[in-house]
């Protein structure tokens, strides 16, 4: 996997045209939205790896779309009924979409950006934030992080042992 962060790889992904997008919807300049952007990103992926070392219902199921994200992907006539869900992101979208409100309310609280502005900015990001997982998911199991650790591991710090912190990388939150 390469050195650059969960959140440069967000930016890389979006391009200048999601960008301008992203600077419109904030009243704002591309340097703006780009620092929108890494805040919010930060924002999710720490509310991703709260949620996957809690002890109820959201943290299995935190745990449950790592694990997807985790795994080889299935092969012949097992794909057929999957790949809806691959294409809709899987588990790990509805994790975002949960998560869509509270990493709204801070960042909101944070930047002085009104709450709903950023939720648009969050419908946004979905999209790439799951492509880029996928991808660095993929790139986890190139390099050997066994998903049979996926769900104890996954209670961990979040560090470069567990699957999620092999995707995500170092905390920047």
């Amino acid at each position: 996997m390469s050195e650059s962060s969960f959140q440069d790889d967000v930016l890389g992904e979006l391009g200048d045209d999601r960008i301008d997008e992203i600077a419109a919807l904030l009243s704002t300049d591309a340097d703006g939205a780009r620092a929108a952007v890494a805040e919010t990103v930060g924002e999710m992926t720490g509310g991703l790896r709260e949620q996957a070392v809690r002890d109820d219902d959201d943290g299995e199921e935190a745990r449950q779309a790592v694990s997807e994200a985790t795994d080889p992907p299935l092969e012949g006539v097992a794909t057929l009924g999957g790949l809806g869900g691959l294409l809709g992101g899987g588990m790990m979208a509805g994790v975002l979409t949960k998560l869509s409100r509270p990493v709204a309310n801070a960042v909101s609280k944070k930047t002085g950006i009104p709450a709903p502005t950023i939720t648009r900015v969050i419908e946004v990001l979905i999209p790439v934030v799951l492509s880029v997982f996928a991808r660095r998911a993929a790139g986890a199991r190139n390099t050997g992080v066994g998903t049979a650790d996926a769900h104890g591991a996954g209670r961990g710090s979040g560090g470069l042992g567990d699957p999620l912190g092999q995707i995500l990388g170092e905390r920047k939150r």
